[in-house]
């Protein structure tokens, strides 16, 4: 859970990033803290040119897992820099928080510029409030995370800390998109033996043997983020039952969406679905066509959505 409290972040006026000519506190204002987690502290900003608003995350150099080099760039960056100016350099996807500008921080770190939907909540807050989502509303939500993960693997990047934290909804259009890449790392075929994600996310074969794939490993989050989803919480919460691979449902949920998610959930990670696979699932496929719906669908979910948001 991240901590959410007032604070400011104050920036010396000379900060600037190497590949921009204007300095930051020139180009954008910043607000309260909105929330920190293992890889760096988010705060609300403002784009001074045109009011837009933004988030801001810090990361200090101490909290960084992987570096990578840019074109034009004589330092090393943060890997999740690199990661995102490679998805926004593809255009981007909606699914999917974009990085607007990134700032080098001498002394301090980076910080990073991404928007911001003006009214956002993340999932595990969305779920805290609203409790189990009916299985129209969690389809909804999930197909445009399965798509925006499609989007991300096609360009190369594998997330590696999905979960519901990490999924940001905005509340006046039911859009979902997929943040922090702070985990991420560039996709590859052969198996990763490094994990800074979230355990409760992870599948048997990390637990076990400290390896994993990176498609079997998103999909098994999928099918624990399905499972939170359509229940209200997630179904492990220690390494025995992640290896035993049995989600127990505590609610009523529909025959097609507990196959999906136990095959998501599969032990071996060979017998787990693809993303492609998982969107022609027949419970996805009951629900075609609603993100062009913005008629009664919409409404139906607007009117049991919290009252709260970031």
């Amino acid at each position: 859970m991240l901590e959410k409290r007032a604070a400011e972040l104050h920036l010396e006026e000379d900060v600037r990033g190497e590949h921009v000519k204007e300095p930051f506190c020139t180009q954008f204002s910043c607000g309260p803290l909105l929330g920190r987690g293992g890889f760096g502290s988010v705060f609300a900003g403002r784009r001074l040119s045109d009011g837009l608003q933004v988030a801001i995350k810090q990361i200090s150099n101490s909290s960084v897992l992987q570096w990578a080099r840019l074109p034009g760039e004589v330092s090393l960056v943060p890997m999740e820099i690199a990661l995102l100016q490679r998805l926004s350099e593809v255009g981007g996807h909606r699914g999917v928080v974009r990085m607007l500008d990134w700032f080098k921080v001498e002394g301090r770190g980076f910080l990073l510029v991404l928007e911001r939907p003006p009214q956002c909540q993340d999932l595990f807050d969305f779920i805290t409030e609203m409790g189990a989502l009916p299985e129209r509303l969690a389809l909804r939500f999930f197909r445009q995370i399965v798509e925006a993960l499609r989007f991300v693997h096609t360009h190369g990047v594998v997330h590696r800390d999905l979960k519901d934290e990490n999924i940001v909804v905005d509340t006046k259009t039911l859009h979902v998109k997929i943040i922090d890449f702070g985990s991420g790392t560039p996709l590859k075929e052969t198996a990763y033996s490094e994990f800074e994600g979230t355990r409760v996310y992870s599948p048997p074969e990390w637990i076990q043997s400290q390896s994993y794939e990176a498609v079997p490993l998103t999909v098994w989050s999928l099918g624990v983020l399905l499972f939170d989803m359509v229940c209200g919480d997630i179904p492990f919460e220690c390494d025995q039952e992640i290896v035993q691979a049995t989600p127990l449902f505590t609610r009523q949920v529909s025959t097609e969406c507990q196959s999906l998610i136990r095959w998501c959930l599969s032990y071996h990670p060979e017998e787990r679905p693809t993303l492609e696979e998982i969107l022609s699932h027949p419970w996805m496929e009951g629900g075609e066509g609603e993100e062009e719906e913005e008629g009664g669908d919409l409404q139906e979910g607007r009117s049991s959505l919290p009252s709260q948001s970031l």
